[in-house]
């Protein structure tokens, strides 16, 4: 994944994460290996996908935002990051979706979060 783009989405979730983890309940989570990187330490036990509607309106205004101010090609990066990942694409393929629908990730306490928009 992009450290850079990784980040910038990071870093502007980071604030929010105990809210996005209990908005919406208790998640579907799928283990995984941790992807190696040869930029980031960070290890991935967990991946789970949260749909941005079901998040709180408070928590899903800080997502829209977020992504309202995040570059495309930014997006367009994340989302090629997801596709190279095999155990990543696997988990959002298993909920009926693709990596076109996630607009942003958080990862935090080694879960990765996808935030995916589908309708």
């Amino acid at each position: 994944m992009r450290i850079v783009t990784a980040s910038v989405i990071i870093a502007a979730l980071s604030l929010g994460t105990p809210a996005f983890v209990q908005a919406q309940g208790a998640p579907s989570q799928s283990e995984a290996q941790p992807p190696q990187s040869s930029q980031s330490s960070t290890v991935i036990r967990s991946i789970q996908v949260v749909d941005v509607k079901d998040l709180q309106p408070a928590v899903r205004s800080k997502v829209d935002e977020l992504v309202a101010n995040t570059r495309e090609e930014d997006i367009q990066s994340l989302r090629k990051s997801i596709d190279a990942t095999p155990e990543a694409a696997a988990v959002l393929k298993a909920k009926g979706l693709s990596s076109s629908q996630v607009v942003a990730i958080n990862i935090a306490d080694g879960v990765l979060t996808m935030f995916a928009k589908t309708a």
